[in-house]
């Protein structure tokens, strides 16, 4: 593997980390890492004229990796004759040709791109009657016998630390079997089906014994989502509560993963437990806040003694007694919460997080999705038009994905009867309706939305957006609609950030000449998108920062769709009190394609609204528990430095 990790595994790191855990900057460049084994070891079994055999696995985690194995083919002969592969697992019942099927998948993202014989290529069949299944799964076993055992095991984890579809309560030596899903399987993949509901219930999956019995495993897994049950697969006890767990007894593991994927690890979290650091200010208010979180003690209460029974004696001694270091973390703190987002006018700003000139700013505020703006930062947007600042959002996607089909065929049928009974002006757009509404009633599972489908399903959410801007006060002209084109596949997966994408971007900042930004930086959302949406913005950035108007745009990225900064990582907290936060919950309302049984629904079962309000509160309550003002709820920011 490379070698030249984001961070080096410390002889204290080790203690923690009971599974080989690699941190590279970006899932790009873990996964060329991973490619790169992988390719080397294909390489080294068709020198020994031996062939190869590969577990693999499916979803977004390994696309990737497969792009880097087809481009090895490609450009540099890697080729893969003497391979074959064996799939995870596969949902059951699934029809090959469905557009949720692995089979589908493994042919589009990988097998249709090299020069593997189809016959070598091993997938659990869903199709197969239930009395047949103990079979194939016996057979599905013996052929990887047959041929020597799998040489790599490719996996992903997760979110309830399921390896394949062996989910919680796989014991260590389950076989290959049919396994019925955990409600939280199903919940996250409800979003790709168009609804829980949709979701098979069951799957057939290689059992936890089978890959133990690899002899390499490779596990990938990115971003913030999977950090927590990474740290619990690495650094917690073995348990069939968390299958992941059990590669902890194997012998030859690596978990590759990204920065923020190693978020919750201990080596990166709490650095200090594990080797010496450098105490700066950053890791100073990290450690602090941390403690004072901890033991449930306001910042200023805490003594020398606490910072010694917690492994912070070496802060001690290089800055003082606990009573100083206090002060100056508590300030800080105190730093960052203002009411004026836009900065206050005719105020010392010294030490606030804003500027206070110029008085009247513009400001353009980024939303991935239609409703993101309003979920993740509506009290700073309300309190920014409040106080006078133009303000502009854009909303960089359709969202029509999130639509759902009943809510579509509502739409169309209004439209529809509208026509019968008033009479229709514009045959073209009756057309469009009568095929969308078509389409919707006979829709199946194999098939993806229809450009018109797309387009009433984006007019759905342009239509909230727009409602939500107005209740806000923003003019008509000042909500943007972006409809950035890697976003449009009709699917859940999506293409990455394009040259198109990015020249959209660049031209509404260029238009605006913004003096401040806000992003969403939420890179915990499981579908990718404000990821994508984020390298758009940073991309443009680049592109425009030798403007002379970009020296005075300040970037802030928010969270709180799915998840919130940490307390120290907090440069900008706007408070909100009950009412503002009653006022943002009837914004968020406005988007009713979103309510009531939301197709993105993830593993959380509440409405975003509720969502929302506990992490507003839950930020506000740690100010609180830190000594600080007692707010009902809280904004928080990070500022990003693009100069």
């Amino acid at each position: 593997m490379v070698k030249d990790i984001l961070r080096t595994e410390t002889a204290s790191a080790i203690k923690y980390e009971k599974i080989h855990t690699e941190i590279f900057p970006t899932a790009n460049e873990g996964s060329k890492a991973a490619a790169k084994e992988i390719a080397d070891i294909i390489r080294s079994k068709q020198a020994e004229l031996k062939p190869c055999v590969l577990g693999l696995a499916t979803g977004n985690t390994p696309k990737k990796l497969y792009n880097e194995l087809i481009r090895l083919h490609k450009e540099e002969g890697l080729s893969f004759k003497n391979v074959f592969t064996f799939n995870l697992d596969e949902y059951y019942p699934m029809e090959p040709d469905s557009l949720h099927s692995y089979v589908r998948f493994m042919n589009e993202n990988l097998f249709d791109h090299i020069d593997i014989p189809s016959e070598n290529c091993n997938i659990p069949d869903g199709t197969l009657s239930i009395d047949q299944l103990a079979a194939f799964c016996k057979d599905y076993e013996q052929k990887i016998e047959d041929l020597g055992g799998i040489d790599v095991q490719l996996l992903g984890i997760g979110g309830n630390g399921h390896i394949g579809f062996n989910e919680p309560g796989s014991l260590i030596n389950s076989r290959t079997r049919l396994i019925t899903l955990d409600h939280s399987t199903r919940a996250a993949a409800a979003g790709e089906f168009g609804g829980l509901s949709k979701v098979p219930k069951k799957a057939i999956t290689l059992g936890v014994a089978q890959v133990l019995k690899a002899k390499r495993v490779i596990l990938l897994a990115w971003g913030e989502g999977k950090a927590k049950i990474v740290k619990t697969a690495v650094e917690g006890s073995v348990t069939e509560q968390v299958p992941a767990s059990y590669l902890q007894n194997h012998p030859s593991v690596t978990f590759v993963i990204d920065e923020p994927c190693s978020a919750q690890l201990t080596r990166v979290k709490t650095p200090w437990q594990v080797d010496n650091v450098v105490w700066d200010k950053p890791m100073i208010k990290n450690a602090v806040s941390r403690l004072a979180l901890k033991l449930n003690k306001p910042i200023l209460k805490l003594t020398n003694k606490d910072y010694n029974d917690n492994g912070m004696s070496d802060l001690l001694a290089a800055h003082g007694q606990a009573y100083d270091i206090n002060i100056v973390v508590f300030n800080e703190l105190q730093k960052t919460i203002t009411g004026w987002p836009g900065g206050k006018p005719n105020a010392d700003d010294s030490n606030r997080p804003e500027r206070a000139t110029p008085e009247k700013k513009r400001v353009i505020i980024f939303s991935p999705h239609p409703d993101d703006d309003i979920i993740s930062m509506g009290g700073t947007f309300q309190r920014l038009h409040d106080q006078g600042h133009d303000v502009h959002v854009g909303y960089q996607t359709s969202g029509n994905i999130a639509v759902s089909d009943d809510e579509a065929i509502r739409f169309a049928e209004f439209v529809l009867d509208y026509d019968t009974q008033f009479g229709f002006d514009t045959t073209n757009s009756k057309k469009l309706f009568e095929e969308a509404y078509d389409f919707l009633k006979y829709k199946k599972s194999s098939e993806k939305d229809t450009a018109e489908v797309r387009h009433i399903k984006g007019i759905i959410r342009r239509g909230e957006a727009k409602a939500t801007c107005r209740f806000v006060g923003l003019p008509d002209e000042n909500a943007h609609f972006m409809n950035l084109p890697f976003y449009e596949t009709g699917t859940v997966a999506k293409n990455p950030i394009g040259e198109a994408d990015i020249e959209i971007i660049a031209n509404l900042i260029d238009k605006i000449k913004p003096h401040q930004i806000y992003a969403a930086g939420d890179l915990a959302d499981p579908h990718g998108t404000h990821k994508v949406c984020l390298d758009g913005i940073f991309a443009a950035l680049d592109r425009l920062k030798t403007k002379d108007y970009m020296k005075d745009c300040w970037v802030w990225l928010y969270r709180g769709a799915w998840a919130e900064w940490d307390i120290h990582e907090i440069e900008m907290a706007v408070p909100m009190s009950p009412d503002q936060l009653l006022k943002k919950r009837y914004g968020i309302w406005k988007h009713q394609s979103q309510k009531d049984g939301v197709v993105f629904q993830g593993t959380d079962s509440r409405e975003f609204w509720q969502r929302a309000e506990e992490r507003n509160r839950g930020t506000a309550e740690k100010y609180n528990q830190l000594g600080l003002a007692e707010y009902e709820a809280m904004e928080a920011f990070v500022r990003y430095h693009f100069l």
